[in-house]
């Protein structure tokens, strides 16, 4: 929260200024230079004046946010996009806890960052109430549910090491965001500690053990249905390659869960693309006899809502322990997802005996397996929604990233997007609203960053766009080029839809909303309202613009029938 108080030592920022003097924010800035980093996002605050006195003698970038859970959010598609640390500086109290629902789909999908938060001075510490502005009795213990680990940093002298440690364990499997906190005094405060020269930080190793690869090996060589399910784990672990080996190996279906949806390629003859919630594809999981689970915990989406019932063996491989065998009792191997496939794929012979799937190929049965899918979808008066994904699909282009809110349409996308050479990016880790636009903003600039601009996506509904709608000023000030889609259908959606199917009728979805274009040219943003079938030319027509734009689309979309429910 951006917050000023004229009577407390944070003149002191302006001293160091005039007087040359270097305090602990020059110590922060000059580490995270030092690591890498290039970028950083996030919103000033009292106790943080350090941090913000000390990046005006540094190199880095600052794109202010106007909540700090959407400063969270951009930082998290910054790494996203990426594949670098996004970083985030927090005021205290109320703007560190604002940020924490961003930082929980971070920690959830295993995205590393390094969130640097201020604190009260140190002799308010210890959960004494001195009254101070801001004070927390633990402000770290709020991160602890959402970040790896948090650390307080009580002397100067500690904060280069200390960012090191933290950059080492962010960018290590598991990866996700580390919290790190230091006093405003230790900020502020004049400093004998010479200028950093060099930091390094390099990712723990995180290998399979041997005897575990030796026996998955072992039962996939003898498998005659084995089938892959690839979870966003893959992705993390750049581990894309070694699954298409393996995959052809084994001649094994392999189906993308929405966090490992880009992983597989989409058109593979062995693909079962990402049709993870549809019952034709849980009984192929079901009917293998060796199923391989790649960086995903069997949870509620790819387990089709817990109805997945599996009759074979498994083999579950994660880097997160915790994961491992939560769902289902197989094989566990924790490592890092490509350590972990890299392995196996070398110890896989080629020209196995030939699977069969009860006397089917595995190619055909990927075919028939889409096409019972595509029959199933035809049979639901679902063309209007189908066509609105397809025409989204061909204006996008095929290396753009597109970020996803929890929307109708994400949930659409989860299953039916084909990310092509771009990456896909949703929100499914914990599922909050207000994710797509920020983290859009995020990629966009961190694509800027590291030397390959170009335009991104965002997706929201009504309801979820107004979660991070002051975003539009940030996209405006930075010119970030992003184009953003609001599909508008008068309330929450999803929800309508659930109680309806659940209750007879909804109550409490229903949102009264602005009128996104005026709003948006009031932020100095183009924006146009297309009708559904519109939607293909307007997004080409903002992809083709210079700076951030808006195409609103009023449209009431359903979702397909869930088939993890009775008939």
């Amino acid at each position: 929260m951006i917050d000023f108080d004229p009577e407390t030592a944070a003149v002191a920022a302006g001293e160091n200024a005039r007087t040359g003097e270097r305090n602990g924010g020059d110590l922060v800035v000059e580490t995270l230079e030092a690591l890498g980093a290039k970028t950083v996002f996030g919103i000033p605050g009292q106790h943080a004046l350090g941090l913000f006195d000390a990046m005006g003698r540094g190199k880095l970038q600052f794109v202010s946010s106007r909540v700090e859970n959407n400063s969270a959010f951009a930082a998290d598609g910054y790494s996203r996009a990426t594949g670098e640390v996004g970083v985030l500086f927090l005021s205290t109290g109320p703007g560190a806890l604002t940020s924490l629902a961003g930082l929980q789909e971070a920690y959830a999908t295993g995205v590393p960052m390094v969130v640097v938060a201020s604190q009260i001075p140190l002799e308010g510490l210890g959960a004494r109430r001195k009254g101070m502005l801001h004070q927390l009795d633990d402000q770290k213990a709020s991160a602890a549910n959402v970040t790896k680990s948090q650390r307080l940093i009580q002397h100067a002298s500690g904060i280069p090491s200390a960012i090191q440690d933290a950059w080492t364990e962010a960018i290590s499997s598991p990866q996700g965001p580390v919290w790190i906190e230091i006093p405003q005094n230790v900020l502020l405060d004049p400093i004998m500690v010479p200028p950093v020269e060099d930091a390094l930080a390099e990712a723990a190793d995180n290998p399979p053990r041997v005897e575990l690869v030796r026996e998955a090996v072992k039962w996939l060589q003898a498998a005659e249905r084995p089938a892959i399910i690839a979870g966003g784990g893959t992705r993390r672990g750049r581990a894309e390659k070694s699954l298409l080996s393996i995959a052809e190996k084994l001649r094994a279906p392999v189906i993308c869960t929405p966090g490992g949806n880009g992983a597989f390629p989409w058109n593979h003859e062995l693909s079962l693309q990402s049709w993870i919630e549809d019952r034709h594809m849980t009984d192929v999981l079901e009917d293998a006899d060796v199923l391989v689970v790649i960086g995903s915990s069997l949870g509620e989406v790819t387990s089709n809502y817990f109805t997945f019932a599996p009759r074979g063996r498994i083999i579950q491989i994660d880097a997160e322990p915790r994961v491992l065998e939560s769902n289902r009792p197989g094989l566990g191997i924790r490592a890092d997802a490509g350590q972990a496939l890299a392995a196996m794929d070398e110890a896989l012979e080629a020209g196995r005996a030939t699977p069969s799937w009860h006397g089917t190929s595995p190619e055909d049965l990927v075919q028939e397996s889409l096409a019972k899918v595509r029959a199933r979808l035809e049979s639901q008066d679902l063309a209007k929604e189908l066509k609105f994904m397809a025409d989204i699909r061909e204006a996008v282009p095929a290396d753009m990233q597109t970020f996803w809110d929890m929307t109708i349409s994400a949930y659409w996308a989860w299953s039916c997007w084909d990310a092509r050479e771009g990456q896909f990016h949703s929100a499914q880790g914990a599922g909050g609203l207000g994710y797509g636009f920020p983290a859009a903003i995020g990629g966009a600039v961190g694509l800027e960053t590291v030397g390959k601009p170009g335009r991104v996506l965002a997706v929201s509904g009504d309801g979820s766009s107004m979660y991070s709608i002051s975003e539009l000023a940030t996209a405006k000030q930075h010119n970030v080029p992003v184009t953003w889609l609001i599909v508008d259908d008068g309330g929450y959606g999803i929800l309508r839809e659930y109680m309806v199917g659940a209750f007879g009728k909804a109550t409490a979805t229903e949102l009264a909303r602005p009128d996104f274009v005026k709003l948006a040219e009031a932020f100095g943003v183009p924006a146009t309202k297309v009708a559904p079938e519109d939607v293909g030319e307007a997004l080409k027509a903002g992809f083709a613009a210079d700076g951030p734009n808006v195409v609103v689309v009023e449209t009431l979309l359903k979702m397909f029938a869930p088939t993890h429910l009775p008939e």
